[in-house]
């Protein structure tokens, strides 16, 4: 892998794009020098979250993270604050499922319009793996990374998740949840068919004011059908200790991608991109997130893109 001594500090611009419902706010990250240069459109995971995978309550840095090791091996990066969200315009709990998929559009087709630009890879976490595999779908891009992409559809993920949290629950939360006889999945099933059951953009579930229409969309989407689409190279990642997206459905994208696709299922792994060595669980994350994502995935992710925008 090239060492980031080779390239320049790159340079850091901030940008406003043209999306379907006004403008994203976006960070810019070029090499130093004319270009073109290989490039990666970066789509956080689900939530209000920045352009950096941060929440106002855990700042995970994700993609902030993995724009810095692009740079590091001269490879330009954009990355955007979902709508209503940092400095993006438009409704964050209005948006739908659809919507965030055509603001990652938005956000391709301004970025390979750039003259400093040539071949482009898609990189997404979680939710942002989804859109991701729709560009690459579309064939606009030279390759796709998926970082803890989920193969299954919505609403069979969710309850596969709260099964894993469930059991993952420990200390004075457990104890109240047997001493109560608290069927937790059985109030997940009621607040999703609750959820499915709304016709505005934004409803009251679970006792908040929730992106209703994404959640709908979400349930009822089924990325086989997209998966099947790709035939540009795949990079999968998703760790052993991930509560929110199985593991095994690497498995699943790599039967099901037309094209060349790489996995890789880093042992102790969590859906946040670091590791956890006990047992894993949500309450875990704000002690984890204090950690940088992971080394082996950041270098898995730039020699994987390096390779593949080598060949265009």
């Amino acid at each position: 892998m090239t060492t980031s001594a080779t390239h320049p500090v790159p340079v850091v611009t901030e940008v406003r794009i043209p999306g379907p419902a006004g403008d994203l706010a976006a960070t810019l990250q070029l090499p130093a020098g004319p270009g073109p240069h290989p490039a990666a459109l970066l789509i956080t995971g689900s939530g209000p979250i920045d352009r950096n995978s941060d929440h106002r309550r855990m700042a995970m840095g994700a993609t902030r993270q993995v724009a810095q090791a692009l740079a590091d091996v001269g490879v330009a990066s954009l990355r955007y604050d979902k709508r209503g969200i940092g400095g993006s315009d438009g409704d964050y709990l209005s948006t739908g499922f659809g919507d965030a998929t055509a603001d990652a559009r938005a956000a391709l087709a301004w970025l390979s319009a750039l003259p400093e630009v040539g071949p482009v890879v898609v990189i997404g976490h979680s939710e942002g793996a989804l859109h991701a595999q729709s560009l690459a779908a579309d064939g606009d891009v030279v390759g796709a990374v998926l970082l803890a992409g989920q193969a299954r559809p919505g609403r069979d993920l969710l309850e596969w998740q709260g099964a894993q949290v469930a059991a993952s629950l420990t200390g004075l939360t457990a104890r109240l949840v047997r001493l109560l006889r608290i069927d937790l999945l059985a109030k997940q099933r009621a607040a999703l068919d609750k959820a499915a059951a709304t016709t505005s953009d934004v409803a009251r579930v679970g006792g908040r004011r929730s992106n209703a229409r994404w959640l709908r969309e979400y349930l009822s989407y089924d990325p086989r059908p997209t998966l099947a689409r790709i035939d540009v190279p795949v990079l999968a990642i998703t760790g052993e200790k991930d509560l929110q997206v199985p593991a095994e459905d690497l498995d699943a994208i790599a039967a099901t991608v037309p094209g060349p696709v790489e996995t890789l299922r880093p042992a102790d792994l969590t859906h946040i991109l670091r590791r956890d060595v006990g047992r894993p669980s949500l309450q875990a994350y704000k002690k984890l997130v204090a950690q940088p994502v992971d080394a082996e995935v950041l270098a898995a992710v730039t020699e994987w893109v390096a390779r593949v925008v080598g060949e265009h």
